[in-house]
Order: C-alpha cells, then sequence, then structure tokens
C-alpha cells in the first residue's frame, strides 16, 4: 500500500503491539488525543476522534485506516461510550467513506459477545475439551455498554459498506499481553491475543481483499471458545503462539503483564480505570473489570 495508513488511538496499547513488528512495513499516521511523550517516529495528528473536521482532514491521501479510538473501560458510563465510542467511530467511517478510503479496520471487542459466557457454560468453555465456539455469525449479546459500544461499532461499519462500499473488518480483539499470557486467569487464557499476533493480523488485515467480516482476534490458543476459522481464509492469518506453551514454564503461575481490562488507546475523553492486577482462578465475567491483561 503507497498511501498513508492512519492509525487512532496511537498511544494505547494495540497501537503498541501494531508497530512494534510493522512500524516500517507502512507509511504510518498516527492519531490521538495525547501528544507524543517524545520526538514521534511518523507523522502524528493530535485530534478528539469526535472532531469531525480534524478526522476528515487526518484522512486526507490515506489508503487504509485502523481505528482503535475510543474509551476501553468495560465499566464506562453509557454518556462516555456514546460520545467516545458510538459517535466517535461514526466521526471515523463518515470520514473514511467521504474521503474514498479502501479499506477500514475497528477494533471491536470480546465484550460484544460477553453475554455468551452463562453461568452454565463457564467455567467449561475456556478449556481445551470444551467445543463450543463463537465464531462471528452469532448476534452480539453484550454483557456491558461497553459491549453495547462495540457492537453498535460493528453495525455501523456494516452500514457503511452496504450504502458506501467502505470495506470493513471488525476484530473482535480478546486478551492483548506482551511476551506471556495472564496466570490464573483461564479466561483470559482462552481469549489470549499475542504482541506479535496482534502485529500480523493487523497486517493481513491491511493486505486482504474483503467486503465485512466481523472475526476474532486471538492467538491460537488450545484453550479457545472464539474460532479463528474465519480470520484464517479470509484474512490469510496464521498465528504462531498458544497460551497452553506456558502452562509448563515455571514463571508462568507467578507473573503477568499489564493490568485487569485496562487499555489507553486513544481514549478520546476518559482515562482507563486502573486494575489491581489479579483476578480468580476461572476469570471473572465479562464487565466485571478484573483479569490481568488488556481484555478488550
Amino acid at each position: 500500500m503507497d498511501e498513508p495508513v492512519l492509525l487512532t488511538g496511537a498511544a494505547g496499547r494495540v497501537a503498541d503491539a501494531i508497530l512494534a513488528d510493522l512500524a516500517d512495513a507502512y507509511t504510518w499516521r498516527l492519531l490521538d488525543r495525547d501528544p507524543p511523550a517524545g520526538e514521534p517516529a511518523h507523522e502524528y495528528v493530535v485530534a478528539d476522534v469526535t472532531d469531525k473536521q480534524a478526522v476528515r482532514e487526518a484522512m486526507t491521501g490515506v489508503g487504509a485506516v485502523i481505528h482503535l479510538a475510543g474509551d476501553p473501560r468495560p465499566e464506562a458510563s453509557w454518556d462516555s461510550v456514546l460520545v467516545n465510542n458510538v459517535d466517535g467511530t461514526k466521526t471515523v467511517l463518515d470520514a473514511a467513506a467521504s474521503a474514498g478510503v479502501e479499506k477500514c479496520v475497528l477494533a471491536s471487542s470480546n465484550h460484544a459477545v460477553g453475554g455468551y459466557e452463562t453461568d452454565e457454560r463457564v467455567p467449561d468453555i475456556y478449556r481445551s475439551h470444551d467445543a463450543y465456539r463463537l465464531d462471528g455469525t452469532e448476534l452480539p449479546r453484550p454483557g456491558n455498554f461497553y459491549g453495547v459500544s462495540k457492537a453498535t461499532a460493528e453495525l455501523l461499519a456494516r452500514y457503511y459498506y452496504d450504502t458506501q462500499g467502505l470495506s470493513t473488518v471488525c476484530l473482535r480483539i480478546g486478551n492483548l499481553t506482551r511476551e506471556r499470557p495472564p496466570a490464573d486467569y483461564e479466561r483470559g487464557q482462552a481469549m489470549w491475543l499475542s504482541y506479535r499476533d496482534c502485529a500480523h493480523l493487523f497486517d493481513r488485515c491491511l493486505r486482504a481483499e474483503y467486503d465485512y467480516e466481523i472475526v476474532y482476534g486471538i492467538s491460537d490458543n488450545d484453550r479457545k471458545y472464539y474460532s479463528i476459522d474465519r480470520a484464517r481464509t479470509v484474512l490469510g492469518y496464521d498465528p504462531q503462539d498458544n497460551s497452553e506453551d506456558f502452562d509448563s514454564d515455571p514463571e508462568f503461575e507467578s507473573e503477568s503483564d499489564g493490568d485487569p481490562d485496562t487499555d489507553s488507546d486513544g481514549d478520546p475523553g476518559h482515562a482507563p480505570a486502573p486494575g489491581s492486577g489479579s483476578g480468580p482462578n476461572v476469570g471473572s465475567p465479562p464487565g466485571s473489570g478484573s483479569g490481568p491483561g488488556d481484555d478488550r
């Protein structure tokens, strides 16, 4: 792709994973509401995704957009997700369609379908012997307002594809951590996404051809209840990591990377709530705000 890729939420953890491996693979135009901490290595736009004029200007001349920005807190209020996640996503999609952008990669979330984790299914669905799978064809079933906002973003993307031809893939991102999956948190291990698999997945989203898709963003974990078959078929996704590989690592039981359910993906209006850094063995229900890692 010769044209720049616009990446919103450039100060967040998902963006960090993307740029760690793909910094030199594309010409990047980064956008975040906060100024960069130091001298940026790429073009950097300081703007809020709810600012229509600023987003339209940032969209000029780009070939693709990766939209990560929003309030990432599972416990976020309706007022916050309505402005930051719903209105913000509409602003980005509208600007992309108007500018003739080729494709959009939209960060959705496991919280858009968190309601499928019922008392009858948990904790078995987090374990490798269980055959239950969500594959992206199921209806949204959010467990909190954050999940509602992500499901709404998926519908907005569908609308912009149907009415204006904006090709979009919605990634229902799992639990992103650096180096290793979260310890003592089965839910996080079942939906673990490593940094290198995250970068590879977004790279495939930029290179593949598609119309409108919903796929799950997790590594190739033995214990999983999200199918990655569609991501493999449509995008050519070939993840290399598996949370099960860390079971024999003596450090795995004592270390985890990241705080529970936190991130700062260009959050245009609010800072993420701090986490406790620990979670129960089985993992907490979606929306509880506990469980190590960037539980998108």
